[in-house]
């Protein structure tokens, strides 16, 4: 049972709190089967109908549901013999970005991604998810390891943004986020990103410079988020859910724009609802895009990362 329900999401939830009252209260020669499978019935109907039309501003919610799966989730029902490895070599370790060596699908790759926090205390040591500078050169240094030793990168994209505070400005976080830029440009191994939750501005992009982009059914990716586009557009944050509307932030609009290459279908109700579920779909798509990658040499797969990102943007004036 969830602990936490977003306001669109809050019938289905009492209804499922109703059944399992129902449950627990079973007992003896208390029946309530026929009550049970009927509540079930309405809920699984009421989930269809809410999730069937979602607004831009509830999927921009529901990316940043608490309970959703973070990429540490995803490493630990994916990956096997995950080592984590640690700092940038210049100023100190970051945790809003994690990475490190596994094994996936019996096979070695470098998987690195934005970590959100639980609960209040590991949000403030993860930053809510938001990378400073150092997060960033982690990543670059850990995928620069990947392409000295031919190991496919996996990223999980999940961030608001790039830190965007004093200090981190003054250690360079642009140049570290350009930087990242151009090494995934370069790298001569397969690279394939999936955006799992928010994928917000410079922060998302430098982690998603890759052969393959794949996006998660409730996950978003926009050049800045809904409060921060009507806070210019508008001056007031209150217009986000508008704002919301006309990035074209969700992942349908995303595969529309030939920006990202597939949609991977949530279990009802998103992913938080049954990680277990989500984390089989997401695999059984990084296993595939893999395998056709794999194929590929050195050159051709820098080559095909180029031409990807040359045909995005494309545009008719009338």
């Amino acid at each position: 049972m969830l602990d936490f329900a977003l306001d669109f999401e809050r019938p289905v939830v009492d209804l499922e709190r109703k059944i399992e009252e129902l449950k627990q209260l079973r007992a003896g020669d208390l029946d309530f089967s026929e009550e049970i499978e009927r509540l079930e019935s309405r809920a699984a109907r009421l989930r269809e109908e809410i999730f069937a039309d979602l607004t831009p501003w509830q999927v921009v919610q529901l990316s940043r549901h608490p309970s959703r799966p973070y990429t540490m989730d995803y490493i630990a029902a994916l990956m096997t013999d995950f080592v984590e490895l640690h700092g940038d070599r210049l100023f100190r370790d970051d945790p809003a970005i994690v990475g490190g060596l596994a094994y996936f699908d019996h096979a070695p790759v470098l998987v690195l991604g934005h970590q959100k926090g639980r609960n209040t205390k590991d949000n403030m040591r993860r930053n809510f998810g938001m990378p400073g500078p150092e997060g960033y050169r982690k990543a670059k240094r850990l995928m620069e390891l990947a392409d000295r030793f031919g190991l496919p990168v996996i990223c999980f994209i999940d961030t608001p943004g790039a830190y965007p505070g004093i200090g981190a400005e003054e250690r360079g976080q642009a140049e570290a986020i350009a930087k990242n830029l151009e090494v995934m440009a370069g790298l001569r191994v397969p690279v394939v990103a999936v955006v799992i939750g928010e994928g917000g501005s410079g922060g998302a992009l430098a982690l998603g410079v890759a052969n393959r982009i794949l996006m998660l059914q409730y996950s978003t990716y926009s050049v800045i988020s809904p409060e921060g586009c009507a806070s210019i557009l508008w001056k007031d944050g209150a217009c986000a859910p508008q704002a919301a509307e006309v990035l074209h932030l969700c992942a349908r609009d995303i595969i529309d724009l030939k920006v990202a290459d597939e949609l991977i279908l949530e279990p009802p109700g998103g992913a938080h609802r049954d990680p277990a579920a989500a984390a089989a779909r997401l695999g059984e798509a990084l296993r595939r895009h893999l395998t056709e990658l794999r194929v590929l040499g050195p050159d051709e797969l820098v080559a095909q990362r180029y031409q990807k990102y040359r045909a995005m943007g494309v545009f008719v004036e009338h």
